[in-house]
């Protein structure tokens, strides 16, 4: 049986042979979720109608039962960094609290099919990423170490087990990136990115939460350092809550409320081949060569890299990234190269100096913010919505994002996660 919106908020379920007769009659499904007419005022404002917002909207609702919400987007729901990544999930970090964080999350996305009641293609096909020379390996030794220490499944594998569950990768001795080993961790996988955010958004807008598309948030309204209300391209809304939920405008949204964030917006770019026959029974990635690939259940290879080398808004794909990713990937698997690139696009990331996100409260009263996510925020969307949904309703950071405020900066305490980021998959 599947579960489908009717008129907002009536569930239906339809059998298979329901489901078969609407593909053939092309009746109209209902909408899983309607535009509202937007209030004069709200009790929490959320920019950003991606995965983070809609995942903050979605537990203020169901974990603390507040859901005059209003989540603002500027486009459409899920158009920007959440329907732009990869889908790549995985928890093996290289700090304690990174680890913690991004299990905490890789657990919620086991259950999210079922919680959500929406089929979001999640294939934990296991995640590995390789090492060229004796510094990587001993790098790979270092995280799975703080992976075990956390409870996470993660190993250092030779190149005979690579071999085993890649038998399309180059380990010979003779290439100019030979494979020395691979932290091998099997919960990691893949997901269908689009269906995440259908399934929040739906979930969030049965419970109340108002999903306002095509609004751009023009101005934050602050009192003597305390958050008034938001202005929109539709008008203004009363609020003593906004949450800074974008992804590549962080600091502008900041900068309205008269908060800096230390972030700069670069551009990212993947690709995506045409099918082919299933081969790859893992996501695969290279921190020398910045590159990675994993294969969809429809048979595309999907390639990415890491963030363009210059700050930038624009999104267009350029042919140096192309060039330098085909050059990388034959390198690790030479047998692709008659393979065709089907299309390419880019996305923006919004990178912090130490390669961690900033999540929590800020020195203005009732502006919070979840950003700085860089290349891996689609990892963590379902702990920060939690996470971000608890701070908002108790006034207090959980411990579970304790180290991710905006005030480590100032004091030193940064969390490095270069080592485990800077590919960003």
């Amino acid at each position: 049986m599947v579960t489908t919106t009717n008129n907002g908020n009536n569930r239906s379920r339809y059998s298979a042979f329901q489901l078969f007769s609407k593909g053939l009659t092309q009746e109209s499904w209902p909408e899983l979720w309607s535009q509202p007419d937007m209030k004069s005022s709200y009790e929490v404002v959320i920019i950003g109608g991606g995965l983070h917002g809609l995942a903050t909207a979605y537990y203020l609702a169901k974990n603390h039962g507040i859901t005059d919400i209003a989540v603002i987007d500027k486009g459409y729901i899920g158009g920007g960094g959440s329907g732009r990544n990869t889908s790549i999930l995985r928890s093996n970090y290289l700090t304690p609290e990174g680890v913690r964080f991004y299990d905490r999350s890789l657990k919620l996305y086991e259950d999210l099919s079922n919680e959500l009641n929406f089929n979001l293609m999640f294939v934990q096909m296991g995640h590995m990423s390789l090492a060229h020379d004796d510094g990587g390996v001993r790098t790979m030794r270092w995280r799975a170490e703080v992976n075990k220490a956390q409870g996470v499944d993660s190993e250092v594998i030779g190149p005979d087990e690579i071999k085993e569950l890649v038998p399309y990768l180059d380990v010979s001795e003779n290439t100019r990136y030979p494979i020395l080993g691979a932290l091998y961790h099997p919960p990691g996988g893949t997901i269908r990115h689009d269906a995440v955010v259908w399934a929040y958004a739906r979930a969030a807008h049965e419970m109340g939460v108002h999903i306002i598309q095509h609004t751009e948030v023009t101005g934050i309204d602050v009192d003597n350092s305390k958050v008034t209300g938001v202005q929109t391209s539709q008008g203004n809304i009363a609020t003593g809550t906004a949450v800074n939920c974008t992804a590549g405008w962080a600091s502008l949204i900041s900068d309205m409320a008269g908060v800096r964030m230390p972030v700069t917006t670069s551009p990212l770019q993947a690709a995506v081949t045409e099918p082919v026959k299933p081969f790859l029974g893992t996501v695969v990635v290279s921190g020398t060569l910045h590159v990675y690939v994993s294969q969809t259940d429809r048979g595309e290879l999907v390639f990415g890299a890491s963030v363009d080398p210059f700050t930038s808004y624009s999104m267009r794909g350029t042919l140096e990234f192309v060039e330098g990713l085909a050059t990388n990937v034959l390198s690790l698997m030479p047998s692709l190269s008659k393979m065709r690139l089907l299309r390419q696009w880019g996305g923006l990331c919004d990178m912090t100096p130490d390669y961690s996100p900033i999540m929590g409260e800020t020195e203005v009263d009732g502006f919070y913010v979840d950003v700085g996510w860089g290349t891996y925020g689609f990892k963590a969307g379902p702990v920060s919505g939690e996470a971000m949904a608890e701070t908002i309703a108790t006034g207090k950071r959980p411990e579970i994002i304790q180290g991710f405020g905006l005030d480590r900066f100032s004091s030193g305490r940064l969390v490095g996660e270069k080592g485990a980021a800077a590919v960003g998959h």
